[in-house]
């Protein structure tokens, strides 16, 4: 155990202040358990702080903010990064990130290649959902967000201030771009988006 805490601790000494911790980062240095164990020491030492449930952060205090806590989108990036995973907003959060809510979602919903988790930063709930490697090969910024929203909403109960919405949010989209991604949705979202697109030539 005292090896396994020694590693950890010299290997967290040379991390970025901010930077995020994962028990899997440590990995082959020892059982699961002695890895947790030995992250809860270092908490109790003050060498890193908890963040959620398997998640750590090293300290970062700046001289006039005092201590910077990471985010919930920096701990879901960060996540991606060190699993090789993507994920994109779903759900209410895809509504959200679009404006087409003003209510912040207490739940964030993404979909990801990885595999399915859940935790809990703060308030907030995070979800990863499992989906499949296609719906994640969209590339626009809008027009993915936009097809998570449609989705989530249904096509056939959308209001007309939203469809107006949609369309104004979908027209500054990349053109080439967009016809990409709907050639990576479903029939139905994508007869909705070419026929709501099609308005706007009238």
């Amino acid at each position: 155990m005292e090896k396994v805490h020694t590693h950890i601790r010299n290997a967290i000494t040379r991390m970025k202040k901010g930077e995020l911790i994962f028990p899997s980062d440590f990995y082959g240095s020892g059982t699961d358990m002695a890895i947790k164990k030995a992250l809860s020491r270092l908490c109790e030492e003050g060498l890193i702080k908890r963040l959620a449930h398997g998640v750590y952060y090293v300290p970062q205090v700046d001289p006039d903010l005092g201590e910077l806590r990471p985010g919930a989108d920096d701990v879901v990036k960060m996540l991606a990064e060190k699993e090789k995973i993507k994920v994109r907003p779903a759900g209410a959060y895809a509504l959200h990130k679009l404006g087409l809510t003003t209510q912040v979602p207490t739940r964030r919903v993404y979909i990801t290649d990885g595999h399915p988790r859940q935790f809990t930063f703060g308030r907030l709930q995070i979800k990863f959902k499992s989906t499949s490697h296609k719906r994640l090969e969209q590339k626009g910024k809008i027009s993915s967000l936009a097809i998570q929203a449609i989705e989530e909403l249904g096509v056939g109960k959308i209001d007309e201030a939203t469809k107006e919405k949609l369309r104004s949010l979908l027209l500054q989209e990349d053109y080439p771009t967009l016809l990409h991604d709907l050639k990576l949705t479903t029939v139905k979202v994508n007869n909705f988006i070419v026929k709501l697109l099609k308005k706007d030539k009238k």
